[in-house]
């Protein structure tokens, strides 16, 4: 999606105290067999909109319900919880009327034992895993690596065994509840003008260039609409052969469901999962997202660590070789993403990413990365103050 300029792959930790800066995160560089590998020079993500550091996250379980009735994303009461997703997560109004006969396909799909699954029922078993809060990264309808690690993380929280493939007793506890099995999976959503008319640029290769963007926007209106809908853009695309995406159009989407509103104080990044679980105080887990997480060249550091700072749409500091500087405007494409969660540990943190159909498919300096909307959701919930643990 974006390309900086080559560099070493030297890395320096800044040492620098979080008071003065948010943290720092490697900038992705060079694409090796299809991965891409952070590496190289520093990078400081800096808070150009607000931190929320000070904040504990408080919620009433009662918030939300995984169960969606034409809304979707929308967390009810005035908990700091409720309050801080919805700000993050964009509300989607949906309707189930004259749903295409593709989508009604997915929407009635189930699995039995020895079934081959189709892209009808693997979109259906990717969406229970999201909405039981095991994200699978970007829905395409393709059993892959993420989907796969999103299934064991499932299985571990409910006890069952850990398993490669799909097996019955994973298929009935992900549709013992009834409302969950009956939501929607596709859905139509009609298009709006803040949907449609928003600022899109060319992401140019080197920082220099991209210092001088107004802001690290989308490059396409299809980006975007990919990433509000955590939908694969060839899916999103597939979906609707036919569609303009202008306002006003009717649209056939992925419906997110609901996020996790169960306050997070302490995560657990697996190198050899490449999952980061989610535990509340009470050490249940209960969400875990796919994640990238360090590299041979530039591992991850050891050990248990805190969360020192939550940043919302970060600036992004990229320091060249020759230390000259240059500040890399907020946005979806900014080599942070659109979150930084700065660690205790200098130089490290938990951060979003302008590429979500590479995670888990890329390397990186030693931070931990998701996809945008797993970022936003997590940055909901964590606690200041909250463990992070390198495993």
């Amino acid at each position: 999606m974006y390309q900086l300029t080559k560099i070493s792959t030297a890395i320096a930790a800044l040492g620098l105290s979080t008071i003065l800066f948010m943290g720092q995160s490697i900038a992705v560089t060079s694409d090796v067999k299809n991965d891409t590998v952070e590496g190289g020079a520093k990078g400081t993500a800096t808070n150009s909109t607000e931190s929320n550091n000070t904040n504990q996250v408080t919620s009433n379980n009662n918030d939300v319900s995984p169960v969606t009735n034409g809304v979707s994303q929308k967390v009810a009461g005035k908990s700091k919880t409720a309050v801080s997703l919805n700000k993050y997560l964009p509300t989607i109004k949906y309707t189930t009327e004259n749903l295409p006969m593709e989508a009604q396909k997915v929407n009635s799909a189930t699995w039995k034992q020895g079934m081959k699954r189709n892209r009808d029922t693997t979109t259906k078993l990717q969406a229970l895993l999201n909405w039981h809060q095991n994200g699978v990264g970007a829905v395409d309808g393709y059993w892959g690596k993420n989907s796969r690690k999103a299934m064991q993380a499932f299985q571990m929280a409910n006890g069952l065994a850990v398993t490669d493939t799909l097996n019955i007793e994973t298929w009935q506890a992900l549709t013992k509840n009834d409302k969950l099995m009956a939501q929607p999976v596709l859905v139509n959503y009609q298009l709006t003008d803040a949907d449609i008319n928003i600022k899109t640029t060319v992401i140019p290769a080197g920082a220099e260039a991209k210092a001088k963007l107004e802001g690290m926007y989308y490059e396409t209106v299809i980006e975007g609409l990919a990433e509000k809908f955590h939908i694969s853009e060839s899916y999103l695309k597939a979906l609707n052969p036919n569609a303009k995406f202008a306002v006003g159009e009717t649209i056939t989407v992925y419906n997110p469901g609901n996020p996790n509103i169960k306050p997070v104080s302490r995560v657990v990044a697996d190198k050899t999962t490449e999952t980061l679980y989610a535990y509340d105080d009470k050490g249940i887990l209960v969400a875990s997202y796919p994640t990238t997480v360090g590299s041979t060249a530039t591992p991850s550091p050891t050990g248990t660590h805190t969360v020192a700072v939550k940043v919302h749409e970060p600036n992004y500091t990229y320091t060249a070789e020759n230390g000259s500087k240059s500040i890399l405007p907020p946005g979806p494409n900014n080599p942070v993403g659109s979150v930084w969660i700065g660690l205790s540990k200098p130089s490290y943190g938990i951060h979003g990413s302008p590429d979500p159909a590479r995670i888990s498919r890329q390397a990186s300096a030693g931070c931990i990365r998701l996809t945008n909307w797993d970022a936003l959701a997590l940055l909901g919930v964590i606690q200041s103050g909250a463990t992070v643990e390198f495993k």
